[in-house]
């Protein structure tokens, strides 16, 4: 997007840039004021999503009894989402108890309504996480888990471009030689990786797999994107609160999906904790955990931090995987490893000297424009004085 300025002199319109409409203004003071306990809390943020992240297809790995799953994928994601809403709820209830002298409470009805309309656009990050998080299960009936994670990692480069299309984001040359060296590398891990012998929804194994992995990389991408669009656009919000919205959509979509399972494969089929085993109840909680910490990251870090932290976390995967299952760690796997952390430091080292508040670029903007209205005004004085000049 970019807006028009008026000269006061010349009455011309210049085209200037303006800041994303995703990132409110309270974003762009937190953004210009990162302190080093900001920089502890995203290495926190990193170190906790490469445990939760890499123990995500492990989890889903162990819920497979003869290679199938025998409870329902989306009772699963359900339960999930009102794990998260508990949790929502609990902080929201301690924050409410810790509020000031004179601070404005955010529970009462007419804040809580007004919250919710501030904050609707999380409808749709919702409706795309209970999309994926389907999608999650279905992918391991193809590939194996570390294998997931690192198609998993080529969200990275569908986010860049969706973050400079849809939040105007800029990114450096070399950050997209960085992107494109991570694509290189997960290319090198998929060598020879598919399963053959099988078919699915009556298409070879290769293109079923290959669509599959289309809707994986796109739908979450778009999830995470719009998340971070809605989450800092109300940054004066609180989290929790805006979190009880973003899980309340989800538990809503997902809730909608056991009604139309039921649907097609019968009542008995609505029964949301058939087939649960213990397994599945760690990946119920790791699930949740993993989604609370992702809003962290959406609203306080980046995405493009977040997925490049999930990359991390395939190095555990792939060892966890190889430990607890016998899958072995190709050279592939640790060629594309050794590629992918080239091009995450790459990345990052570039981010931190490139990366600057949108309150300084629209002071940039603005002094720009104030130096074109200058010589605008130095024209028009030369071109008067000439006048004056013949005239005399």
């Amino acid at each position: 997007m970019s807006g028009e300025v008026e000269c006061r002199v010349c009455h011309a319109k210049v085209q200037v840039p303006m800041a994303a409409a995703a990132v409110s203004k309270a974003y762009d003071i937190h953004r210009s004021s990162v302190s080093s306990r900001q920089r502890a809390l995203n290495v926190l943020l990193v170190s906790g999503d490469c445990v939760l992240a890499g123990l995500q297809p492990i989890l889903v790995y162990m819920c497979k009894v003869d290679g199938k799953f025998k409870f329902s994928p989306v009772s699963v994601n359900f339960l999930t989402e009102i794990t998260k809403i508990i949790f929502a709820i609990i902080m929201l209830c301690i924050q409410a108890r810790r509020l000031k002298v004179g601070e404005k409470p955010f529970l009462t009805v007419s804040t809580f309504m007004q919250a919710a309309r501030n904050n609707v656009l999380l409808a749709v990050p919702a409706l795309f996480y209970a999309i994926n998080n389907y999608m999650k299960f279905v992918m391991q009936l193809y590939f194996n888990p570390a294998t997931v994670k690192m198609l998993g990692n080529l969200k990275v480069l569908v986010i860049a471009v969706l973050l400079k299309v849809i939040m105007r984001r800029r990114f450096s040359t070399i950050q997209w030689e960085a992107l494109a060296l991570l694509l290189i590398g997960i290319s090198v891990n998929q060598l020879k990786s598919l399963p053959e012998g099988s078919s699915t929804l009556g298409l070879p194994v290769a293109a079923g797999a290959y669509l599959y992995t289309l809707f994986f990389v796109t739908v979450p991408a778009l999830a995470s994107v719009y998340n971070e669009k809605a989450l800092k656009s109300q940054f004066d919000t609180s989290i929790y609160l805006q979190n009880l919205f973003l899980y309340g959509y989800g538990a809503i979509f997902n809730f909608l999906g056991l009604v139309i399972t039921a649907i097609i494969q019968g009542p008995s089929s609505f029964n949301i904790l058939e087939g649960h085993s213990k397994a599945t109840m760690f990946l119920i909680c790791n699930n949740a955990a993993q989604g609370i910490l992702s809003s962290f990251f959406f609203k306080y870090a980046d995405t493009i931090l977040k997925k490049y932290s999930s990359t991390i976390a395939t190095i555990f995967t792939g060892v966890a995987s190889a430990v607890l299952f016998g899958h072995t760690l190709t050279i592939n796997f640790v060629l594309a490893i050794s590629i992918v952390i080239i091009s995450m430091h790459q990345y990052l080292s570039n981010q931190i000297k490139d990366e600057v508040p949108s309150s300084k670029i629209e002071m940039g903007d603005a002094h720009e424009h104030r130096s074109k209205e200058s010589v605008v005004v130095n024209v028009s004085d030369s071109i008067a004085t000439e006048i004056c000049y013949r005239n005399d």
